[in-house]
């Protein structure tokens, strides 16, 4: 598909409106004649021009216009192909197609509002270019199963471009869970200090995440890769039509099989938003985390200043506001989620003039969910932790104490017995205001006497870190290979 035309504010700042249709500098216009519409000769007055207005889908979907380019000209050359229309039509086609898209790709396509869509306004020019040739076009198809087609298109290739920053960002991640392999920091459960993990670990539980969001989108490509062109309007058409030569030309995988799902399904654009929602939500939580670590009241963590934002009335404050509206983006792509299903839930089969409203909620969809990843993958290898931080907050919950009650357990004590010695040593560090580790020997030895001075190893955070050396573990030497293995599947990509 052509390029688009972007509006965009300077980074790292994501816009907060839909991205530009492809050819958007010309707006779309009433054209002074009434020109006739594609089915027009059926009514004996002209539709009311609010409804024009309501009913017209030009001003957004538009940015189909590449999609529909290229699958027109499929379709004429299999039409010729099947001698359905002249080589000398398809050469006219071939011709003014090629004039349009540099007229779109210029800003100088005149979009008409009396066209009602972008399919209507590229046939009128094209007509009005070639001639009958332009008429011909349409023979076989129709604009259910076209523009079916085009938002397939159109979705393949932003779905190929989402997985490609994604896999951006999980580099960016696997650059810093590498280079923090062996920052300890408290890990949580329920908001409370659990267990010590490393700063490299919980950052890989962010890569796993996107991986699997990776995943997720490209089995929904392959579903979203089926040619539904074809179909006509529901039933097939009369013509002998070669579909495999269209899916191939194309690059679609398979066809779809039944004429009349193929016109009105729009599982892929709910799957896709579904896909997309996982996404915002793993960022959202991503978000919220970044979010508490920069708090004063924690600290662990530096976000570069052009990440953040100032008060206009507190000169001290630095808020982060690029993981704020991340994680409010996330309610407005689960959504659009929400819409999609609620459009369809309800339609009888085939297609229907509701699903005329699948492309605002995609396209904006679509649209976040790039802007997003996009200053996502920028922020990450900006983020500092700040170790000391970490650790004293890590020493402040005994978050060795799952360690001393499995020291307890290779003596021999049953793990409920052992665990019950633990609780009753954690209130007396309670007592004493210290942490496990500060406990003496002699007081640990009143709680077991199978506590020796071998206990010391078991209760460092360093130590409980680094035992957990199994593949998933959050030891430094586990991060390290966990790192290498999320090199090598990004390589295999």
């Amino acid at each position: 598909m052509a390029s688009r035309q972007s509006k965009r504010r300077p980074a790292p700042v994501v816009r907060t409106t839909g991205r530009a249709s492809r050819g958007a500098a010309r707006p779309a216009t009433q054209s002074s004649a009434s020109p006739s519409k594609a089915w027009s000769g059926r009514f004996d007055e002209p539709v009311d021009e609010l409804v024009k207005r309501f009913t017209a889908s030009v001003s957004f979907d538009r940015r189909l216009s590449g999609a529909d380019i290229r699958g027109s000209l499929a379709h004429a050359r299999m039409l010729a192909a099947q001698k359905i229309i002249t080589p000398k039509d398809l050469a006219a086609i071939e011709r003014g197609m090629a004039s349009i898209s540099r007229e779109i790709d210029s800003g100088r396509f005149e979009w008409s509002l009396d066209a009602e869509d972008v399919h209507l306004n590229i046939e009128k020019r094209l007509t009005a270019l070639v001639g009958d040739a332009g008429k011909r076009l349409h023979t076989g198809r129709s604009r259910n199963d076209q523009v079916a087609t085009d938002v397939r298109l159109y979705l393949r290739e932003e779905i190929d471009a989402i997985r490609a920053i994604l896999s951006t960002l999980q580099a960016s991640l696997l650059d810093a869970a590498g280079k923090y392999s062996d920052v300890v920091m408290p890990g949580f459960t329920h908001m409370q200090v659990a267990q010590p993990v490393t700063f490299g670990h919980h950052l890989m539980a962010y890569f796993e995440m996107f991986e699997r969001d990776r995943e997720r989108l490209s089995d929904c490509r392959g579903r979203v890769n089926r040619l539904p062109l074809g179909a006509a309007a529901l039933a097939g058409t009369t013509f002998p039509i070669d579909r495999e030569r269209v899916a191939k030309e194309l690059g679609f995988d398979a066809l779809c099989e039944n004429s009349l799902d193929a016109v009105s399904d729009r599982d892929f654009a709910i799957e896709f938003a579904a896909a997309a929602s996982l996404v915002l939500v793993h960022l959202s939580r991503f978000s919220e985390e970044l979010i508490i670590w920069m708090s004063p009241r924690y600290r662990f963590i530096t976000i570069p200043d052009r990440f953040c934002t100032g008060s206009s009335i507190m000169p001290q404050k630095k808020n982060p506001d690029v993981p704020e509206l991340v994680r409010g983006k996330s309610g407005r792509v689960i959504g659009h989620l929400v819409a999609l299903l609620t459009l369809m839930k309800g339609q009888p089969l085939a297609y229907n003039k509701d699903n005329q409203e699948d492309k605002e909620p995609l396209f904006d969809t679509v649209d976040t969910l790039r802007d997003v990843l996009t200053v996502f993958a920028g922020m990450v290898p900006g983020i500092r932790p700040v170790p000391e931080r970490m650790r004293a907050a890590a020493l402040e919950g005994y978050a060795t104490a799952t360690d001393l009650a499995d020291y307890l357990v290779g003596k021999g004590i049953a793990f409920r017995d052992a665990h019950e010695i633990v609780a009753l040593a954690v209130r007396e560090a309670e007592k004493q205001g210290c942490d496990l580790a500060e406990l003496t020997l002699d007081v640990l030895k009143r709680f077991s006497g199978k506590i020796g001075a071998d206990v010391a190893g078991w209760l460092t955070l360093e130590g409980s870190v680094a035992r957990r050396k199994h593949p998933g573990g959050t030891a430094p030497v586990q991060v390290l290979r966990a790192v290498a293995r999320g090199r090598k599947r990004l390589s295999q990509a």
